[in-house]
């Protein structure tokens, strides 16, 4: 059998943690570790906000909404075509969802159906206390018009950047642009800590109380003090470590995955019915962390994203269906819903394609071949 071409595969090469000197004594490198990252990622992000190292993408979103001051019972406005770990953390919190639908250009929530989930939720007596906004497979949403209406509107805005490192909006790195933002490097990501996470706050004071909850709420005491609900959520220090070795192949991951856009683009551009998800105009620059198409089968001669995908899976070529929306989820199909089908017709016609850093011209060839021999039957 041939091998696996794997959607987006972590990549370690000859990295070894154990090159960082700090990491071999777990009590004198702790911390070294986690500060030595951080900085790396503020550096990085250019930002004088402030960053903290999470144990996940999920658990900075948990500590943003605390930050943002949701409670019991607060409304939180969460785009709907998003993975489910950036809506949990609303329930964690006893919050209450009420989930956007998305817009054609980005995939990202919608500006005018955000407007319309606000009005319909102050109608009943609920102004929202947060907006969750999501860079699906590394694409900003339009932050000038989200911004502005929660600037607007005095809610706070979250930006769940999980899978967008390295992605910009009118050239400012995404996680940096709202009230709080987000990052993952998770093993699916374009550079990996083997789970982990950043969140980007606003001030030292910020991060001093999100490294307190982060920390089990343990004062600093000689004996275990805890004066709130706590959590165990600091990334650990091995994880920081393997974080700062990954971050110096960033750029070139980078290129890699914009080199894989270019590839689909170029594959696709004579075959009717296919279009590759590309940057609405100048102001967006995508991370590319997942090229995706979608399929047309009314101009494809009947073949659906789902004729393509088994298809590549026979020739032991992995690909996915674009994220399950919020509001179609067995979880949260109860909750309230604005927007219009966009998020039905993407999950029903969209795929993300092989996207991986280490993807090889072979690889290359092997896709081509089987994308020809599905549409040239």
């Amino acid at each position: 059998m041939k091998k696996r071409i794997y959607l987006s595969p972590p990549i370690y090469g000859d990295q070894t943690i154990l090159s960082t000197p700090s990491s071999i004594n777990v009590y004198d490198g702790i911390y070294k570790d986690i500060d030595g990252f951080e900085k790396i990622v503020k550096e990085y992000l250019n930002t004088d906000k402030q960053v903290v190292a999470l144990n996940s993408g999920t658990s900075a979103i948990h500590m943003a909404l605390i930050l943002a001051g949701v409670e019991e019972d607060d409304i939180v406005l969460c785009q709907s075509m998003t993975f489910v770990a950036c809506a949990n953390p609303i329930l964690y919190q006893r919050a209450k969802p009420v989930f956007v639908g998305s817009e054609e250009s980005t995939w990202n929530m919608c500006p005018e159906a955000l407007e319309l989930a606000y009005l319909e939720c102050v109608k009943k007596g609920k102004i929202p206390k947060a907006i969750i906004v999501t860079s699906l497979y590394g694409m900003s949403s339009n932050m000038d018009a989200i911004g502005s209406f929660a600037r607007k509107k005095s809610i706070k805005l979250i930006e769940d950047s999980a899978e967008a490192l390295g992605a910009a909006y009118r050239n400012q790195k995404l996680s940096t642009i709202g009230d709080y933002g987000i990052l993952s490097f998770n093993l699916n990501k374009i550079i990996t800590t083997a789970g982990g996470g950043i969140l980007v706050v606003n001030s030292i004071e910020e991060k001093q109380k999100v490294l307190h909850l982060a920390t089990q709420a343990k004062s600093n005491l000689q004996y275990y003090h805890h004066d709130t609900l706590g959590y165990n959520y600091r990334l650990g220090h091995i994880n920081a470590a393997l974080g700062v070795i990954q971050f110096k192949e960033l750029e070139n991951n980078l290129k890699k995955r914009k080199a894989n856009h270019k590839f689909y683009e170029e594959l696709f551009k004579h075959i009717s019915g296919i279009y590759v998800h590309k940057e609405p105009d100048g102001h967006f620059i995508s991370n590319h962390w997942l090229s995706a198409i979608l399929v047309d089968p009314s101009k494809t001669g009947g073949i659906t994203r789902e004729d393509v995908r088994l298809s590549l899976e026979k020739d032991n070529i992995e690909s996915r269906p674009l994220w399950k929306p919020m509001h179609m989820q067995p979880l949260y199909k109860d909750y309230p819903y604005y927007g219009n089908k966009v998020c039905e017709t993407l999950f029903e016609n969209g795929l993300c394609l092989p996207s991986g850093s280490n993807l090889t011209d072979e690889d290359r060839q092997r896709i081509t071949t089987s994308i020809h021999t599905i549409f040239n039957k």
